[in-house]
């Protein structure tokens, strides 16, 4: 299966008469770019239900970006995948090879104790269009432990930048208590 890389076209040879055809997949490079992300372990797995593990994968973080900075503008890690806001450099568009850099490190530094495959071959990314944008992915970024029955109010949740969020003064500790509905746009991508 192909998701969002490919379409369908007509084919009188296959038995339901169409047939997928896989294209090259396309990611979006804006130099000093704002980008959600999305980004999940193989058969999602829940390998960052460990203390242990998560601090490998915030070394892994810590490394590339000494080399290939960005900005971490939220993040939250759960058992089975991560999103996180990033903001790339003014002269770099390159968040692809920071990926690659942070899912290798991570996955050698975890050595036997984490089985392979470790990720998925793919990550989502979304560039963020606008202040109002950047604001709902912030929030869905915050509420997903909620969302995901991890925690009961995002504050609760340890990995993640919402507490740092909350000292800036853009939250109440109290956000997310209440339910928060998302529209399509925002957390699906």
């Amino acid at each position: 299966m192909f998701p969002l890389t490919g379409c369908l076209r007509y084919d009188q040879t296959s038995p339901q008469g169409f047939a997928f055809n896989p294209v090259r997949y396309r990611r979006t490079y804006i130099t000093g770019g704002t980008y959600f992300f999305t980004v999940v372990t193989a058969r999602r797995k829940p390998i960052f239900a460990s203390t242990d593990v998560v601090d490998i994968l915030r070394r892994a973080f810590r490394h590339v970006r000494a080399n290939h900075p960005f900005q971490i503008d939220a993040i939250c890690i759960l058992p089975d995948h991560l999103h996180c806001l990033w903001t790339l450099p003014d002269n770099d568009s390159d968040h692809s090879t920071r990926w690659r850099l942070i899912k290798t490190r991570f996955t050698r530094a975890c050595g036997e104790n984490v089985a392979r495959p470790v990720w998925q071959k793919r990550y989502w990314e979304h560039l963020i269009r606008d202040e109002d944008d950047f604001r709902r992915h912030v929030d869905y970024i915050h509420y997903n432990p909620v969302k995901h029955g991890l925690a009961d109010r995002p504050i609760d949740w340890k990995y993640s930048s919402f507490d740092k969020w909350i000292e800036r003064g853009h939250y109440p500790p109290d956000w997310g208590t209440d339910p928060v509905d998302f529209d399509d746009a925002v957390g699906s991508e």
